[in-house]
């Protein structure tokens, strides 16, 4: 294992394998992700993250996987997520140009 602190590349990258369980993508390929900070020589993680609605159904599901994934990098010993809902979620603006093309959107 690598005792290079974890970056916020690293924690991205990672979060690429969550998916939003209704819509089966990536919360970073959806644009949920809002940021990422890297503090305490990477021990400590903190996830700015939005969801498709205030209302979400499966936002306790998507927080619970991105802590889980966040904190499987190694060294990570404390993730927090904070959810922040302005800007609110537009798929137009917010997600990738492959699932936009996949959800037939066109500017």
């Amino acid at each position: 294992m690598s005792d290079t602190p974890v970056t916020t590349h690293d924690v991205r990258e990672a979060l690429g394998f969550v998916e939003d369980p209704e819509l089966g993508y990536s919360i970073v390929d959806l644009g949920l992700v809002r940021g990422v900070d890297v503090y305490d020589e990477g021990r400590k993680v903190l996830v700015h993250l939005t969801l498709t609605s205030p209302m979400c159904p499966m936002g306790p599901e998507i927080i619970a996987a991105t802590k889980r994934a966040a904190g499987e990098l190694h060294g990570v010993q404390d993730v927090d997520v904070q959810l922040v809902w302005q800007p609110r979620w537009d798929p137009k603006i917010d997600a990738s140009e492959e699932i936009k093309a996949e959800l037939g959107m066109w500017l």
